[in-house]
């Protein structure tokens, strides 16, 4: 867990990313209730939350003094400058940094998000895409005009 770093549960707060799940995916914290501390231990966390990545829903139910792993979450705008459409009719983006260097390529997202990029590049709009990187793994969220 080198990309994260441990925090208390019962700190944590609706809204923080957290890693959830048997495969430490970051997911955004929904909504969080607390139990009362029983009569042989800790109070006991339920949080729910989304795979900031793939959207899916994770449940996960922690004592309030164990330490959960907060990943180390960085946003930040590319200029996307051409897409090419691959033989598996994903898109594939070609973004120039902040520092106007060339880097490496990203998928356009499925749904709504990816379809809307696709529209306004192909009306000739100038767009900033917005991507997540986190543990690894990056991914357009978003875009701006």
């Amino acid at each position: 867990m080198d990309q994260a770093t441990p925090t208390k549960c019962s700190s944590l707060r609706k809204g923080d990313i957290v890693l959830l799940g048997d495969n430490h995916r970051p997911c955004k914290i929904i909504s969080m209730s607390t139990s009362k501390t029983g009569k042989h231990g800790h109070a006991k966390v339920h949080m729910v939350a989304t795979d900031i990545f793939t959207g899916k829903k994770v449940e996960e139910i922690e004592s309030s003094t164990h330490n959960m792993y907060v990943p180390e979450v960085e946003r930040f705008e590319c200029q996307l400058i051409d897409l090419e459409q691959e033989e598996d009719e994903r898109y594939l983006s070609l973004l120039l940094t902040a520092d106007s260097l060339e880097r490496d390529p990203l998928y356009i997202p499925s749904g709504e998000v990816g379809d809307k990029i696709i529209e306004l590049f192909n009306e000739g709009k100038y767009l900033n895409l917005l991507v997540t990187r986190c543990m690894g793994q990056e991914a357009i969220m978003g875009h701006r005009i």
